[in-house]
């Protein structure tokens, strides 16, 4: 048994073909998927989706490639939203310096806002970082994200950063990236971040693992993302399953309710 544990199932793509990679999660034994919102209006999309399906769970956040968001998340409005049996995390938040340039500031104050919000409710991090490590591990001890712990999502940074999440006590999750050629310090970190505290994802409709790269991506392709994890760790995937859906629900305690 395998879970995705973080995709866009409420995306377009995805949408238009929702029954048919339903039915695609089953027959690869993908036996949940935790749906990530992205921005606050298309949050009711996400909810619905948990509300329909029982193995799917949602988590509620802005994205901070979200520059202009239509409306900017505040900490009692996130909890509020958050405050239901199916929304298990907050998120996706964090800090993305990849695409945007000037003053970020704004993005710093948004991360900041989800780490007080989950706090609050105490609910588990999703936590996104690109090109933005270091401030974004400052924020997390600044904002003592600590007290909730999480997962940094789509990790694709070094085993240092690894190490500083870990001691936070956050997750790690490797998406598809990891099955890349080319993503050899990627495969070395993978190897060595401890068995209890690894998840697996897709990030679909994004970055479909080797054999599907650059197609459309979804939840029934994570059982390669936890194939190329066995590789690297000398396990067979029944292992790499069982272990990552056991973190998968000690993390997400509320999808345990």
């Amino acid at each position: 048994m395998f879970i995705d544990s973080h995709c866009h199932l409420d995306f377009p793509d995805i949408a238009a073909r929702l029954d048919e990679m339903l039915l695609n999660m089953r027959e690869q034994n993908v036996s949940h998927a935790l749906c990530a919102g992205v921005t606050l209006e298309r949050f009711p999309a996400v909810r619905a989706l948990s509300e329909k399906y029982p193995h799917i769970f949602a988590a509620v956040g802005v994205h901070p490639d979200t520059e202009e968001a239509a409306q900017e998340p505040d900490v009692d409005t996130l909890v509020s939203l958050a405050n239901h049996p199916r929304v298990v995390a907050i998120g996706e938040t964090g800090l993305d310096y990849y695409r945007l340039q000037g003053d970020l500031e704004w993005q710093r104050e948004r991360f900041r806002t989800h780490i007080r919000a989950a706090r609050k409710i105490q609910r588990p991090l999703i936590i996104h970082t690109r090109s933005a490590a270091e401030d974004t591990l400052r924020l997390m001890r600044e904002e003592n994200a600590d007290q909730v712990g999480g997962v940094m999502h789509c990790f694709t940074e070094t085993r240092e950063v690894a190490e500083q999440a870990l001691a936070l006590g956050f997750y790690i999750s490797f998406s598809g990236i990891v099955t890349f050629k080319n993503a050899k310090a990627l495969k070395e970190v993978a190897q060595w971040v401890p068995m209890d505290r690894l998840l697996i994802e897709t990030d679909a409709p994004y970055l479909a693992p080797v054999p599907h790269r650059g197609q459309l991506n979804e939840p029934a392709y994570v059982r390669h993302v936890a194939e190329e994890i066995a590789r690297l760790r000398g396990m067979t995937v029944e292992e790499v399953g069982r272990a990552t859906t056991e973190n998968f629900f000690g993390l997400f305690k509320q999808a345990c309710i």
